[in-house]
């Protein structure tokens, strides 16, 4: 397996703590894995995106021109990562803050309105797990029991008040990436 992930969004949507997650996953089941963030100058609402590089084997370059795997979060996101994504890849896409729907058809889109989601759930930070879970579901990079444990423990206990919601979040995502497989 060798999979390049990039994670697109807004600051403040949690794009960095959903690859910074999966890197720490991947880390814990022994894989060889990169986690390189990229984000402007402002803290909350300017560009926000990270590349993971999950890896069976040692890892050439962290850096890819054409990820196999896009999870955007918002229009802008969409617009620009929708393109690179490898023939065959897949883009999960959070269809509650993007204008018009993906144009590819020769990758696998999962479309789900995640902030709408995470909103029922009770909080739109939530955003990112549901959109974690969605990926998880098409691409089972690492296993739902390393998430959940590694998110726990990243949350740590200052923000122990939010493990309940988080894996709420992600086991939704879990269930709605696998039934826009079904």
């Amino acid at each position: 397996m060798h999979e390049e992930i990039i994670f697109a969004g807004f600051g403040g949507q949690g794009v960095l703590f959903a690859g910074q997650l999966l890197a720490y996953c991947a880390l814990a089941e022994e894989k060889h894995v990169t986690w390189i963030p990229s984000y402007g100058p402002e803290m909350r609402g300017g560009t926000a995106n990270c590349t993971v590089v999950v890896s069976d084997e040692a890892i050439g370059s962290p850096v890819s021109q054409h990820p196999s795997i896009a999870v955007v979060f918002n229009n802008p996101s969409l617009e620009k990562y929708e393109e690179p994504v490898k023939p065959g890849g897949l883009l999960v896409v959070n269809e509650s803050l993007t204008v018009a729907p993906p144009t590819r058809t020769d990758i696998e889109i999962v479309r789900l309105p995640a902030t709408a989601l995470a909103s029922e759930l009770g909080d739109t930070r939530m955003t990112n797990m549901i959109l974690f879970g969605a990926l998880l579901a098409r691409r089972p990079l690492v296993q739902v029991a390393t998430v959940e444990e590694i998110l726990i423990e990243k949350l740590g206990a200052r923000k122990a008040h939010l493990q309940e919601a988080n894996l709420r979040a992600l086991a939704r995502g879990l269930e709605l990436g696998v039934a826009q497989h079904a």
